[in-house]
């Protein structure tokens, strides 16, 4: 049996969501042979794929084979390449650049520049994807939710929450993303207890992510809510405009 909805998310991991599913209604459905677990409410669901690029590919085809959504958001946490984007600040770009080929995706709305990167980046890569793409904020999932939208015909937006400062040193992480684009948290609990100096970063990133998140799921309820008087723009006014290789 086949559900729909209006809206479908694509989040990487269920901690950037949490406090707006909490009460939603979860199901876990299977698409290609792999199970996802979709979160529903109304005309919204919302898929949590894993990070990078190739999760969040197989999140978009799963959610619109089983939900035939109208409108595609990325949403999830960004790290800000401007250094006046702080942690907490909603970013929603007008072009998505996919870093690992240069192809673009131009919204009819929103404002600034998100690339998606292949990895983790530290510090010295924000300022080089700064350069580079003229970005504002760097992500891993959002460019290739875009694709899938625009081969499908399918509108399409991106709302993220700042969750690393530009100047924020990033502990090493993509050791610890799985094949199935799946963070790895014990491994990553016991890599940090043997090494006290990166303390400090990983107790600030847990705050971070904190704040990150609660912001994003405010605004995102907002939207829900009352999508024609939220910041984060209505469903039917922001198609893809085009996809620029």
């Amino acid at each position: 049996m086949r559900n729909s909805a209006k809206v479908a998310m694509v989040a990487a991991l269920e901690r950037e969501v949490s406090p707006l599913v909490k009460r939603w209604n979860k199901v876990e459905r299977e698409h290609d042979g792999r199970r996802f677990k979709f979160f529903e409410s109304g005309q919204v669901v919302v898929v949590c794929g894993g990070i990078g690029a190739e999760a969040a590919r197989r999140a978009t085809e799963a959610v619109f084979a089983l939900y035939q959504p109208k409108l595609m958001l990325s949403v999830g946490f960004a790290g800000a390449l401007d250094r006046t984007l702080k942690v907490g600040d909603i970013f929603a770009p007008s072009r998505v650049v996919d870093a690992r080929d240069g192809s673009r995706t131009e919204m009819a709305t929103g404002r600034g520049v998100l690339v998606s990167a292949a990895a983790v980046v530290g510090v010295e890569q924000k300022a080089k994807l700064a350069e580079s793409y003229g970005a504002q904020a760097v992500d891993m999932e959002a460019a290739a939710v875009a694709r899938g939208a625009q081969a499908r015909g399918v509108g399409f937006m991106a709302v993220k929450a700042i969750s690393d400062e530009s100047d924020f040193h990033m502990p090493a992480m993509d050791r610890f993303i799985d094949e199935k684009g799946q963070f790895k948290t014990g491994r990553f609990v016991i890599f940090s207890v043997l090494r006290p100096w990166i303390w400090p970063q990983v107790v600030q990133l847990g705050r971070n992510g904190a704040r990150a998140s609660r912001a994003l799921c405010a605004a995102l309820d907002r939207y829900i809510q009352e999508p024609e008087k939220s910041e984060v723009s209505g469903p039917e006014l922001h198609p893809i405009t085009k996809v620029v290789n």
